[in-house]
């Protein structure tokens, strides 16, 4: 089993590789009109056939996989790190999109883990299909656990989807000013089904080192994802191929941001977009990458 101690404020760990390419039980996941509907309006998402429940936007992908995805990630770490764990990229890779009525089917497994200079990762491999089996989404989400050290690299990470910084010579293709209301995470708990306190109660996010409450980095995902949809997506969730970030900054209710797309390629049917958003010099969200299927 996987131990730890500390060494001069960095946790020496022990990760357990037996719990690598182990699949978590599956959990089924009715969707629902109100479930899409409720979810785009806790994100802020003027799509409205996304605010009608008619299909899901591209981050509700996350909502069915919650209870899932997480379990792998306590088969390989010890508990006792668990404080320092937080959501450093999300990466979705979508077969089709998510409509009412249907029910899923998620399970999930960590398939490596790494050592880096300021902490260590687990990446996540989440798989979602419909009741009869074919796949509608594929994901990996990387943990990132702040100041600890697994002392080595071990299996496979998520593909990669850096921002290449020759893109900051040319003016983007769109600017999407965006505000985080001052309920807005109240509204996203309950539509995402995500209760972590840091992002509801005041006085554990103080007693946690934050100045207040911190919006869901989904959250911030899921607005940058409506700003690329309807800037070079014509607002149809079925083009996207793929949606990924890494999670760089916090996020604060009151907080205005802008989402900076980038056309990178076109190409067998697909253009790719870089993106980021910011809080004036702040970067948030970085590392974006969008790829929609052409018409």
């Amino acid at each position: 089993m996987p131990g730890a101690r500390s060494v001069s404020g960095v946790k020496t760990v022990e990760f357990d590789d037996s719990g690598l390419n182990t699949w978590s039980d599956e959990e089924r996941f009715e969707v629902t009109r109100e479930r899409i509907a409720e979810y785009a309006a806790a994100t802020n998402d003027p799509i409205a056939a996304h605010r009608a429940g008619e299909v899901a936007s591209p981050v509700f992908a996350i909502v069915p996989v919650f209870d899932a995805m997480l379990v792998p990630v306590i088969d390989v770490a010890p508990m006792d790190i668990f404080g320092r764990v937080v959501h450093g990229e999300q990466d979705f890779h979508f077969h089709r999109p998510i409509r009412p009525g249907e029910t899923l089917v998620a399970r999930a497994r960590a398939i490596g883990y790494a050592s880096r200079s300021s902490g260590s990762t687990i990446t996540i491999h989440i798989e979602t299909r419909s009741a009869a089996g074919d796949p509608v989404n594929e994901q990996y989400l990387t943990a990132f656990f702040r100041n600890v050290d697994a002392g080595r690299t071990v299996g496979e990470s998520a593909p990669p989807h850096g921002f290449d910084e020759a893109l900051r010579a040319q003016e983007p293709i769109a600017v999407v000013p965006q505000h985080v209301d001052q309920d807005q995470t109240f509204r996203y708990a309950p539509a995402s089904g995500d209760p972590v306190p840091l992002h509801l109660d005041e006085e554990v996010a103080k007693d946690a080192g934050l100045p207040g409450i911190i919006a869901h980095g989904l959250c911030t995902m899921a607005f940058a994802s409506w700003a690329v949809l309807t800037e070079v997506g014509e607002s149809d969730v079925s083009r996207v191929r793929r949606f990924a970030v890494r999670f760089a900054g916090l996020v604060f209710p009151g907080d205005d941001l802008v989402t900076r797309i980038w056309k990178v390629k076109s190409g067998n049917g697909i253009t790719t977009y870089a993106f980021e958003t910011v809080r004036g010099e702040d970067v948030v969200l970085s590392d974006g990458l969008a790829e929609i299927e052409e018409k």
